[in-house]
């Protein structure tokens, strides 16, 4: 088996199926990824760039594919260890199954399976990119060449070298007391805004929509969301489009004005990367590559998973799931394994704002509860940045826009992962007063069922489990079961268990853990 692409999803995918089956007795696995790292998470960058975290942290876990037999050195394939980094597949030739890389080898596959994720799409703007020089006469000079390479002044942020060069541009405009525009006010763009204000840097947010995180936000919560980021101090220019970049001065604007400022990061969307695919013939949706509930494509011996694929793209935890679904058929463990959809819950981190969406609560224009249409329910305290909108169907939760409010969001994210009826006694429970019984304060309340870390579908259950085998420390919690190794927010949740573990069962608690 090859995989192509050693990013979240992909790594993901190699460690589940070296955890059934580790001695490769029924999988040999080649794992290729271009950049010249393993696997690392990116959910954290914005962390790295704020200072919190260092390339240390973001880096693999204690089971992550770094820690596995033997990985190679970079652009070297081992015949008997499953990695290669710094390697490119350029094509993959179906009929004779093989893969070419760049520099000329070919991989033989029996399966292959594409990880190839998503590339960030930039916008047409005028000096993005690094130009050749005009050969035209001196009065009319031809327009210059694009060269493909970003501007020295410009950056995206989908890698580690990403980060890295956003942090240099950061450094260069504290030094010059200028700021950093960032270019797209949804989730990534915010998230990098406040990363890089709590660093110190001046930042300001170009979106084009009126308001803030459109695809999650109505307009009620956007602008509170807006107005919270200005007293953290990220300034924005909303409702205007970014026309033209100028190296040494700004961003032009479609109102006429310029933003001065020394660098620019864009987070202007993502696309699958589908390009593999498509030049092999692939069917391709709009999503992404078409694959079905086993995640196979039209061709039944290449799979895709994550961003690439047409299923449920664009967060951490579908992506995950889908590995260990594809990592059961696989290595045969499980040969009627599917994936069915993840619910999806987006959570803003950024530091001082707490917001959580679930679902759709795009619900406006289909009626009411009483003509069989959606119950909505919805709260705004603008002067304390609070916002609370909650959608239900029936008695289930089918959407929600939480912000400042994360008693609430803590109890609603349970019922709708879920698919719970939800208390009859709903102002209540957007308030966080009714909570359910997993949501209460303290772990003791909390049932085995109750899911502590969305992103690695890691229960209360599984951590008590891994903590009586010998995992006593949150750290060694981390490693055994993945908890807090996804986005980070139920890190403390975890060191809260651990501590009452060890205050119910000391005993156990002093037992050394196994080699």
């Amino acid at each position: 088996m090859v995989v192509v692409g050693n990013g979240m999803v992909g790594s993901r995918l190699s460690e589940e199926v070296l955890r059934r089956d580790p001695l490769g007795a029924r999988v040999r696995l080649t794992v290729v990824g271009a950049e010249p790292v393993g696997g690392y998470n990116r959910v954290l960058l914005p962390g790295l760039l704020c200072g919190a975290l260092t390339e240390d942290d973001v880096a693999p876990g204690p089971l992550g594919p770094s820690h596995l037999p033997d990985p190679p050195v970079a652009g070297e394939i081992s015949v008997h260890g499953p990695f290669s980094t710094g390697s490119t597949v350029t094509a993959v030739d179906r009929a004779a199954r093989t893969v070419l890389l760049a520099d000329g080898r070919r991989l033989p596959y029996d399966r292959l399976v594409l990880a190839t994720g998503a590339r960030a799409v930039l916008p047409p703007l005028p000096g993005l990119h690094l130009d050749a020089p005009g050969t035209g006469a001196d009065d009319a000079p031809t327009a210059p060449t694009r060269t493909g390479a970003l501007a020295h002044d410009v950056t995206v942020l989908r890698t580690l070298a990403d980060a890295r060069r956003l942090l240099a541009l950061a450094h260069q405009a504290c030094a010059r007391g200028a700021r950093i525009a960032v270019l797209g006010g949804g989730v990534l763009g915010l998230e990098a805004a406040r990363a890089l204000a709590a660093r110190g840097v001046a930042v300001t947010v170009v979106h084009a929509t009126p308001h803030l995180m459109d695809q999650q936000l109505d307009p009620q919560a956007g602008r509170i969301l807006s107005r919270a980021l200005r007293r953290l101090g990220i300034e924005q220019r909303l409702g205007t489009a970014a026309v033209r970049w100028e190296a040494g001065v700004g961003l032009h604007l479609a109102d006429g004005t310029v933003l001065p400022a020394a660098g620019l990061l864009l987070c202007t969307g993502a696309r699958a990367e589908t390009t593999l695919a498509e030049t092999c013939g692939l069917a391709v949706g709009p999503g992404g590559i078409a694959v079905d509930e086993a995640l196979t494509t039209s061709d039944p011996a290449i799979h895709a998973l994550g961003d690439c694929a047409d299923a449920d793209p664009g967060l951490v935890q579908p992506g995950w799931e889908q590995a260990a679904v594809l990592a059961a058929r696989l290595t045969g463990e499980n040969d009627t394994a599917r994936y069915l959809g993840t619910p999806r819950v987006t959570r803003l981190k950024a530091a001082g704002i707490e917001l959580t969406c679930l679902g759709d609560p795009f619900v406006e224009d289909e009626g009411t509860a009483d003509d069989g249409g959606p119950e909505v329910l919805r709260i705004e305290d603008p002067a304390r940045d609070r916002y609370a909108k909650l959608v239900l169907h029936g008695d289930r939760v089918t959407g929600a826009i939480l912000l400042g409010v994360p008693d609430a969001a803590a109890g609603l994210v349970q019922l709708y992962d879920r698919g719970a009826p939800a208390p009859s006694d709903r102002l209540a429970l957007l308030l966080g007063r009714a909570l359910p019984p997993e949501t209460a304060d303290g772990p003791e309340a909390m049932p085995d069922r109750a899911m502590v870390c969305r992103c690695n579908s890691v229960t209360k259950g599984v951590l008590r489990s891994a903590w009586h085998e010998g995992a006593h420390t949150p750290q060694e919690l981390a490693a055994t079961t993945r908890a807090a190794t996804g986005c980070g927010g139920c890190r403390t949740t975890v060191e809260k268990l651990a501590a009452w573990l060890a205050e119910t069962a000391p005993e156990v608690g002093r037992t050394p853990r196994p080699p």
